[in-house]
C-alpha cells in the first residue's frame, strides 16, 4: 500500500508540474493596489448630480454654471477632488464662493468673495488680463503654494487661459483674506469692499479655505461674459462624464 501511495503522488506532482499549476498565498487584500476604494476617477459619472444632492440651487447658484465648471475641471491636469466656483454674475452682497468636495460630496464653504475695483460696483461687469488694470479675470485656474503675505496667509494662482487670466501670477493675483471682505460692509455700503483684482475672501474663511484648496485644484472664476463663453477652450466641448 505505501508502494502504491507513493506512486500516487509522484503522478499528481508530474501532472500539476505540466499544467503549469502554482499555488497561491494567503495575501492581504488591503495591500492589493492599495487605495484603490479611495482612488477619485475624474471620469467618474454622477458629478452634476451633486448639484442638487447639496442643494446647491437654494445659494444662489446656478446649474449651468456648476456644469461649466465641471467641463473645466474634467479638463486639467490635477488629481485633487476639491472644485472651487468664484460666481460673478451675482452681486458682492451675496455669498457667490462655493468650495466643493466632489469626491466627499460636501460644500466645504460658501462665503463672500471681493471682485476688483474697476470691474464693477455691486457687480462685475469688467475685466481683464492686464498689468495695473484692478480687474477680476475670468476662467480656470490652478492654485499653486502659500506664502505669508501682507493679507496673511494668501495663496498663489496660476490663470490656465491664454488671454483672459494667463497673468494673474505676474500682476499677483492670488487668494487672500480682507477686512473689507465682511457683512460690516455690506450693511455700510450695500457691497463688498473691492480688491485690486485678487479673489479676496473674509479673514474668518481665508485660512481653512486655502488649506483646503492649495496645491493643484481647480479655481473657476464666471461670469456671463459673451467673449470668454465663445473662446474659452476649457468650455468649447461639453463635460464627457454628467
Amino acid at each position: 500500500m505505501k508502494n502504491v501511495f507513493l506512486l500516487l503522488v509522484g503522478l499528481a506532482i508530474i501532472y500539476l508540474s505540466t499544467t503549469g499549476y502554482k499555488p497561491t498565498r494567503n495575501v492581504n487584500q488591503a495591500t492589493v493596489n492599495p487605495g484603490a476604494a479611495t482612488t477619485f476617477k475624474k471620469n467618474t459619472t454622477g458629478h452634476l448630480a451633486i448639484y442638487d444632492q447639496l442643494n446647491l440651487a437654494q445659494t444662489g447658484l446656478q446649474r449651468s454654471v456648476f456644469e461649466y465648471a465641471l467641463r473645466g475641471w474634467q479638463k486639467i491636469d490635477t488629481a485633487k477632488s476639491m472644485l472651487t466656483i468664484v460666481d460673478l454674475s451675482q452681486p458682492s452682497n451675496r455669498k457667490r464662493l462655493y468650495v466643493v468636495d466632489l469626491f466627499n460630496k460636501k460644500l466645504l464653504f460658501n462665503t463672500y468673495v471681493a471682485h476688483g475695483r474697476n470691474s464693477g460696483d455691486l457687480v462685475a461687469n469688467q475685466f481683464s488680463n492686464t498689468q495695473s488694470s484692478f480687474q477680476s479675470s475670468l476662467g480656470f485656474y490652478q492654485t499653486l503654494n502659500t506664502y505669508m503675505g501682507k493679507h496673511g496667509l494668501s495663496l498663489q494662482l496660476k490663470g490656465l487661459e491664454k488671454g483672459f487670466n494667463d497673468n494673474v501670477y505676474n500682476r499677483n493675483i492670488v487668494l487672500h483674506g480682507a477686512d473689507y471682505v465682511c457683512e460690516d460692509i455690506i450693511r455700510k455700503t450695500g457691497r463688498l469692499g473691492r480688491s485690486q483684482g485678487c479673489p479676496a475672501v473674509p479673514y474668518a474663511d481665508s485660512k481653512g479655505i486655502i488649506q483646503a484648496v492649495k496645491g493643484g485644484s481647480c479655481l473657476f472664476v464666471y461670469a456671463p461674459n459673451p467673449d470668454y463663453l465663445a473662446q474659452s477652450a476649457y468650455l468649447a466641448q461639453p463635460y464627457m462624464s454628467l
